[in-house]
């Protein structure tokens, strides 16, 4: 997979490193003579260019680029990144950083943002998500279908404790895709008994979060 990162700052680099350690090809883009630290990522192309300019993303060949990932600490260069990227160089994933919140409402499928992170949102996301038991959190928001990746982890006054996952009538456009137990990372399968204690992942439509919270919560069981 050939993947383009805009901002070649601290972030920017540790993706591409992160990247690269997993096979794939990367090309960091930034416009600061000195961000250009090739020896700091010495597998990585470069290229010292202002990825809001056209000319700059056509010597990219950003057509060519499965992933363009905007990472710069500016927002507003983030979203002209990601809106040429998709509308001029089709490309299939675009993953943007949020770096002010008040900004995350921009980021969507307009400005052609396929996931928006939200460093912020994430961090606070994390601190609940390890002291919460039976409150859903949101993790990740998908801009294409509305839909954000969820978690709950499961508290065994929950009704639904021993209960098969095939049993278990989810809510619409909701999607179980893992379970944490301890060590082990499952995918789920319809005769997996859940086990308090479980950290349920899911995808699901933001309408329906209130409905899969109110399945899963001691609520349900009391």
């Amino acid at each position: 997979m050939r993947v383009a990162i805009a901002g070649a700052g601290a972030v920017g680099r540790s993706i591409a490193a992160e990247l690269l350690d997993n096979g794939h090809e990367v090309l960091l883009i930034d416009k600061t003579p000195s961000a250009i630290s090739v020896e700091r990522v010495p597998r990585a192309e470069w290229l010292l260019a202002d990825a809001c300019e056209i000319t700059s993303l056509d010597e990219a060949a950003l057509q060519r680029c499965n992933v363009v990932i905007a990472a710069t600490g500016d927002d507003k260069v983030n979203l002209v990144v990601s809106l040429l990227a998709k509308t001029e160089y089709g490309v299939p994933r675009v993953v943007s950083r949020v770096n002010n919140p008040r900004n995350e409402w921009l980021y969507n499928e307009a400005w052609g943002v396929d996931v928006a992170v939200s460093t912020p949102r994430l961090m606070s996301a994390l601190v609940e998500e390890a002291v919460s038991v039976g409150d859903l959190v949101r993790l990740l928001r998908f801009s294409h279908g509305d839909a954000n990746l969820v978690e709950l982890t499961l508290p065994p006054e929950s009704a639904l404790t021993g209960t098969l996952v095939g049993d278990v009538s989810w809510p619409q456009d909701t999607s179980l895709v893992t379970i944490i137990r301890g060590s082990r990372v499952l995918t789920p399968k319809p005769d997996d008994t859940l086990e308090a204690g479980d950290e349920l992942l899911f995808v699901a439509a933001q309408d329906r979060e209130e409905q899969l919270e109110e399945l899963l919560s001691v609520r349900q069981g009391s």
